[in-house]
């Protein structure tokens, strides 16, 4: 077996979860998880890693930017903050107009382009006193949710024929697509939910390269050697190695987080010890 990550393009209707299931059971391997959530209406790149190792680094692959072609609806809002919720017509003011190309431009570059803060939808995977925010909100709990800082690097208009806008967004990990629907619409005092949501890349990896869960071969999957040649790494000797994995100490002077490669693998990730010996020891093995 291999040990690496799988790039699949999500379909919408099943969950991430699920398709982790298609992948576990096609490869007949129970290690597997994902690297981001995708809700059940959006489809596009889900990035599986699979196998134990592979498991093992998804930590560093937390805060890889995500893109995103995203459609919205005006004139209406959402529970859920996108078609999956209850939706309801928005009566808009007396004296409204409709806004134009212009005005939409500027109210996302005004509002919504560089570090912003934003509320999550109550109906979303957030923790709140240690249960899901969704779960809370299904009950009929009064869900108070904590705003966040998130970046958007993008967000520009691939076309516009109110009441439907086509977004192209870049953006940090943990902005959800369907707050900035809803806030835009409720700028625009016309409400608005997200209608659809296609994710096209996580970091580097774009869906075109991406392929359906229930097509999955090992052969896909891409090796735990070829995702991490990026990072900042050292080559160890044997003897370096086998100390590595009994958990001792090597005389290296590296920076946090280092990899560790052996016979062209890689092995572990290395922090300097803190007595000031200017060695290095494992801090996670792979």
């Amino acid at each position: 077996m291999r040990h690496g990550f799988l790039l699949i393009d999500k379909p919408t209707g099943p969950t991430s979860h699920d398709v982790v299931q298609m992948v576990r059971k096609t490869l007949n391997e129970s290690k597997a998880g994902h690297l981001g959530t995708l809700d059940p209406a959006a489809s596009g790149l889900l990035v599986v890693a699979v196998g134990a190792k592979a498991l093992k680094v998804i930590e560093y692959f937390q805060h890889l930017t995500k893109e995103y072609e995203a459609t919205i609806h005006f004139g209406a809002a959402s529970s859920t903050y996108d078609r999956e919720g209850v939706i309801e017509a928005v009566e808009t003011k007396p004296g409204w107009i409709e806004p134009d190309l212009l005005h939409v431009r500027r109210m996302i570059e005004d509002r919504f382009l560089g570090r912003t803060s934003q509320t999550p939808p109550a109906y979303s995977a957030v923790h709140i006193d240690g249960k899901r925010a969704h779960e809370l909100a299904r009950s009929g709990a009064n869900v108070t949710m904590p705003t966040r800082d998130v970046e958007i690097e993008k967000c520009e208009i691939l076309s516009y024929d109110y009441p439907t806008l086509t977004l192209d967004v870049l953006c940090s990990s943990g902005t959800y697509i369907r707050s900035l629907a809803h806030d835009l619409g409720d700028m625009l005092r016309c409400g608005a939910y997200l209608e659809s949501l296609r994710r096209i890349k996580v970091g580097e990896w774009s869906v075109e390269n991406a392929i359906s869960p229930d097509k999955v071969n090992w052969t896909d999957v891409v090796p735990l050697k070829e995702i991490l040649r990026d990072f900042r790494a050292i080559e160890v000797s044997e003897s370096e190695a086998a100390d590595i994995k009994l958990g001792k100490k090597i005389p290296k002077e590296i920076k946090p987080d280092t990899l560790a490669w052996f016979d062209g693998l890689p092995i572990a990730f290395l922090v300097p010890s803190k007595d000031g010996s200017r060695t290095a020891h494992a801090r996670k093995v792979l």
